[in-house]
């Protein structure tokens, strides 16, 4: 039986597109996040995009591009949205990836863009077929999922303070970022800190987002190979990554380089996928990324579901996914809304005990505070 002929979708009423409502929304990190290469989250601005039908039913995504990190920013949505706006104005938005194929047609690349609508519109397939979306995406595997921890680069010794926070909170997986400083030493003192302060057992992985030489990697890594750490995104191309696993023998994660099938299948080749950040924002939303999460139990990689950045609409649609994926391949998931303010939805998961779980609610499982938003940026209609 496939989704479109499932009982439930069968009773759902028939309802077109009307309008698209877009919001751009300041989130303001609890914490400024410094990672290597002058990057940063401190104020970022996130995109919601509200789907609306003549049934009265409103589908709700979000995109939230972090600045000089990818190639999206978030100004570029309502462009792109308008330019969409024929194929989807009107248009019935069960059958998510033939309305999303048309939209590749219309207007192809624009992954990011397009996230925030493929969002929205399983949103609505979800609240129109009564069914939550882990329902939707293979079904729910496990009650809740673990988390991670993402420590700014900063004084060693605060990241291990921060460690050792989050540790007592239920944490047992962290992420600390390296390179913002420049200098490899200073770099193997974070990640010997990191490990010293959570002691032997959890996870422990040191991230470059992209940011360092494979020279330096290779030194910070060889330095470090006794702590029992991965390494994450050292470089900006997968052979100087493959270059430091090589030389290292570390376990591999990677992130901004994998963005489709063909960089997953390469990276694979090249034996630096042991683990992998599934992000909505880079492969277009949830029906890209679910192929690319089967593409991985294939694989055998391990998966971090999760999005670039952003707060509970994007926060929501990982955990669905990540909740629909097999636990033994689940590496962990992130709660972005609980680094950054304002809360978007007043009954949004909160994370408990390390772990956190998915809406139970049709669809994302949760109610969008609109007052909040105020009034919309755009509209189309």
């Amino acid at each position: 039986m496939t989704l479109m002929q499932s009982p439930a979708l069968a009773r759902a009423p028939h309802v077109r597109i009307t309008s698209l409502r877009l919001w751009h929304v300041p989130l303001t990190s609890h914490t400024a996040y410094h990672m290597a290469a002058g990057k940063s989250c401190d104020t970022v601005e996130t995109v919601v995009l509200a789907v609306e039908t003549d049934g009265g039913v409103t589908g709700w995504g979000e995109v939230c591009p972090i600045p000089r990190y990818l190639p999206a920013y978030a100004r570029g949505v309502a462009p792109a949205l308008q330019e969409l706006a024929p194929v989807l104005l009107g248009a019935d938005p069960l059958g998510v990836e033939a309305l999303m194929a048309a939209a590749d047609t219309c207007l192809p690349g624009h992954r990011y863009a397009k996230s925030a609508l493929d969002i929205a519109l399983w949103d609505l397939t979800g609240k129109l077929s009564g069914l939550p979306l882990f329902a939707l995406l293979g079904g729910r595997r496990q009650a809740d999922l673990p988390l991670y921890h993402s420590i700014t680069c900063v004084d060693p010794e605060e990241m291990a303070r921060i460690a050792r926070a989050a540790q007592a909170q239920g944490i047992t997986q962290f992420q600390a970022k390296l390179g913002a400083s420049g200098d490899w030493q200073t770099d193997v003192e974070r990640l010997t800190r990191v490990r010293e302060a959570v002691g032997p057992g959890p996870l422990v992985y040191g991230d470059w987002n992209c940011g360092a030489t494979s020279l330096d990697a290779i030194r910070v890594g060889r330095a470090a190979a006794h702590l029992d750490v991965m390494l994450e995104q050292p470089c900006a191309t997968l052979a100087d990554c493959a270059r430091v696993q090589r030389a290292t023998g570390l376990p591999m994660k990677l992130d901004e380089l994998a963005h489709d099938t063909a960089s997953l299948l390469a990276a694979h080749e090249l034996g630096i996928m042991d683990s992998v950040a599934l992000k909505l924002s880079k492969f277009g939303g949830l029906s890209a990324l679910r192929r690319a999460r089967d593409l991985c139990l294939y694989l055998g990689a391990k998966m971090c579901v999760e999005d670039t950045w952003g707060s509970d609409i994007a926060t929501a649609a990982a955990l669905h996914l990540g909740a629909a994926t097999d636990p033994a391949r689940l590496l962990n998931v992130c709660d972005l809304s609980g680094y950054v303010a304002p809360r978007l939805a007043p009954d949004a998961p909160q994370r408990s005990a390390g772990r956190i779980a998915p809406p139970e609610g049709p669809g994302l499982g949760l109610t969008v505070d609109a007052v909040r938003l105020g009034p919309p940026d755009l509209i189309l209609e």
